[in-house]
């Protein structure tokens, strides 16, 4: 009984490989000329996306005549749409990945291979100077993550296959960025899964460790978690030095206050942006986040002052004036 429901699977298993296979094909087919837009190594790249852009895949037993189906890995799984999507779209995957990834199974020498680092293309490159990778770099390897956890790298973070610019990017918001760059630090440290991988330490309760912060939701909405936990940098725009939590911010004026650090983090582009384009900022961090002095204008302030004191005055010296004439 039980080789005859274990042939019934298999035979099972089979046709729902070829119907998943004809299925993403038809669905490719459909695509595929939108890709090429921006792509011209589209029909190369479907070898891998074949298995890539699906949740399972099969191991063919050519020995036995076997098929066995598989689940895809949830971190190896890339689909074209997020692929042609995002920052490096035009790329071929082999232009990335060794040429042994052409045999499947995939040998383990391939599967072990060193990535590229971020430097070793962008790096020293007048096209990307504005990026500043250099001193991207240098901050990174200055971070708790490059000093504290062995062989980490820009990819733990940064995933190359769906990698794209938020804030500062055109038809971003900084909500949308806000919450975008969040799930990056959040995909380990609140994923315990994928944080043991990385370090010895016992499992984090984000809220707990947070519990001294007011109004929790609306501050991990409103701003990204590097707001806090890197120390300000006036050459790149998106700060990498990640300081141990001992150093984090946790003073409220720091951010709000009439020299909030959040201009020199969050509100950095829109405040270069607002400032080309109208001459002020304090639009762009009003419109975001509730700063105390934010539309100050030391002008108007001592008029304000004058006025208020010549107000004093002109009722005290009422005040006098009538005590004396009713003597």
């Amino acid at each position: 009984m039980k080789k005859i429901t274990r042939i019934l699977l298999s035979i099972f298993l089979a046709f729902s490989a070829g119907t998943m296979a004809q299925s993403d094909s038809a669905t490719s087919d459909l695509n595929l000329d939108a890709y090429r837009q921006v792509n011209d190594f589209v029909d190369e790249n479907e070898s891998c996306f074949e298995c890539h852009a699906n949740t399972k895949y099969v191991l063919i037993d050519e020995f036995f005549g076997r098929e066995i189906m598989q689940s895809m890995c949830k971190d190896k799984i890339v689909t074209r749409d997020e692929y042609y999507s995002m920052v490096h779209n035009s790329f071929a995957c082999l232009d990335c990945h060794a040429y042994e990834y052409e045999e499947f199974p995939h040998p383990l020498e391939a599967r072990l291979e060193q990535p590229y680092q971020c430097i070793d293309c962008h790096g020293y490159d007048e096209n990307y100077a504005h990026f500043r990778f250099e001193d991207i770099e240098m901050e990174y390897m200055e971070s708790v993550h490059a000093k504290g956890i062995e062989n980490f790298s820009c990819w733990k973070c940064h995933d190359p296959h769906a990698y794209k610019l938020t804030i500062g990017a055109d038809g971003t918001s900084i909500s949308d960025g806000i919450a975008y760059n969040n799930d990056i630090c959040l995909s380990c440290h609140s994923d315990f899964s994928r944080f043991e991988l990385l370090t010895e330490r016992e499992e984090i309760n984000i809220l707990e460790t947070h519990d001294w912060l007011p109004n929790q939701a609306t501050h991990f909405g409103s701003v990204r978690c590097i707001e806090c936990h890197t120390s300000i940098s006036d050459s790149t725009f998106v700060a990498h030095h990640v300081l141990s939590s001992d150093k984090a911010v946790k003073k409220c004026a720091e951010c709000h206050s009439k020299n909030s650090i959040l201009m020199a983090s969050l509100y950095k582009h829109e405040a270069k942006e607002s400032r080309r384009r109208y001459g002020f900022i304090n639009g762009v961090i009003l419109n975001e986040a509730y700063v105390i002095g934010a539309n100050r204008n030391t002008f108007l302030s001592t008029i304000g002052i004058i006025l208020f004191l010549a107000t004093l005055g002109g009722v005290s010296i009422h005040i006098i004036a009538r005590i004396i004439y009713k003597k």
